[in-house]
């Protein structure tokens, strides 16, 4: 039997594909302004792209930000419990996970089990989230997928000493008009950023080996930050954006 999980972010909207315990496809999309659509459509390319008919799939489970627009799920879950389970079934080991999303950013503790023991979530302020970074990115106007390798060449990282978005972007502006390398606001912009998250990390006694998940994995300049301020290397693998739907179809097996 085949299950499915999707994860309506507030940027991005994921599906992936179970059967017999081994992943058999994802896929990824832009939100856009309409959830309810979102869902629809990244499920049905998804299903195109593994050529499987809506007929043939058991259970959905939805998740994310907009877990409630996806009507046709089975059920609806929390990030948490599916980035979890996510992480769980792509690597047993793993007892951390850092989830840098769009509108939040989340730490989480695992059992040897795969099961969430402990979280801490910013919920509250786009500080040290996707949402931070895309607003920084619009005020340097550099493309937001080139954050990293800019963050990466800076030699002398600005200091960022707001936390809140708004007035952060202030200060980017200031130094933008003061003729900062961008590299270095960049670099400063990502240790900001890795400082809020670490926060949340510490907060639970997170525990190695830790996994990054979310679209903010993607980020070279962000993942190094927060290893710098972790003390140690995070594993990042191929599908860490796609985390939370691979969770939930995980857990609709289980339904």
């Amino acid at each position: 039997m085949i299950y499915a999980g999707i994860d309506i972010g507030s940027i991005t909207a994921k599906a992936a594909l179970i059967k017999n315990n081994r992943l058999l496809g994802t896929h990824v999309i832009m939100t856009g302004y309409d959830p309810i659509n979102a869902g629809i459509k990244v499920f049905d390319a998804l299903l195109k792209q593994s050529r499987i008919s809506k007929t043939q799939i058991s259970a959905i489970i939805s998740t994310g930000y907009g877990r409630a627009s996806v009507s046709f799920a089975d059920k609806a879950l929390t990030e948490i419990i599916c980035h979890g389970t996510g992480a769980h079934f792509m690597n047993p080991e793993i007892r951390g996970i850092i989830d840098v999303g769009g509108q939040d950013s989340k730490a989480i503790f695992l059992d040897q089990e795969g099961q969430v023991e402990n979280f801490a979530m910013n919920d509250k302020c786009a500080a040290g989230t996707g949402r931070f970074l895309e607003v920084m990115a619009k005020a340097l106007e550099v493309d937001l997928e080139l954050l990293g390798d800019f963050s990466l060449a800076a030699d002398k990282p600005s200091k960022i000493s707001s936390i809140c978005t708004v007035f952060a972007e202030s200060e980017v502006i200031s130094m933008i008009a003061k003729q900062e390398r961008r590299e270095n606001i960049i670099a400063g912009i990502h240790e900001s950023a890795a400082a809020r998250v670490a926060i949340l990390a510490n907060k639970i006694k997170i525990k190695k080996p830790v996994m990054m998940t979310g679209g903010v994995a993607k980020n070279k300049g962000m993942v190094n930050s927060l290893e710098n301020r972790l003390g140690f290397k995070l594993i990042v693998g191929d599908l860490a954006q796609e985390n939370g739907a691979i969770g939930a179809a995980v857990l609709a097996s289980k339904l």
